[in-house]
């Protein structure tokens, strides 16, 4: 598996800015897929956005707009730009690797952003 350690959480008031990072293990990450996830207590986990091997993005509803993925392959890292942050932003934010290979997919320990005056 690809272990992955994320930072970068905490408190914000609605409105502010919060940046998240993750950092992958392994030789060949510019060849997974990475994504970021959310979970609000008492919600399924859901995805935030994605960011493929070639660069391309997707984006739910929700983060069209506010939020920005990107990738240094250089570094085996995915951030997060979050902007605009409102109240139901607040969950634990999950880094996703999915590897296509033998190594499979992982998953972060998370990271809490609060969004809150």
């Amino acid at each position: 598996q690809v272990q992955l350690v994320e930072s970068g959480g905490g408190l914000v008031q609605p409105g502010g800015s919060l940046g998240l990072s993750c950092v992958a293990s392994g030789s060949n990450f510019s060849r997974y897929v990475m994504a970021w996830y959310r979970q609000a207590p008492g919600k399924q986990r859901e995805l935030v956005a994605q960011i493929n091997r070639d660069f391309s993005t997707n984006y739910a509803d929700s983060a069209k707009g506010r939020f920005t993925i990107s990738r240094d392959n250089t570094r085996n890292a995915v951030y997060l730009q979050m902007n605009s942050l409102k109240p139901e932003d607040t969950a634990v934010y999950y880094c996703y690797a999915n590897t296509a290979s033998y190594l499979g997919t992982s998953w972060g320990q998370g990271t809490q952003v609060t969004v809150s005056s």
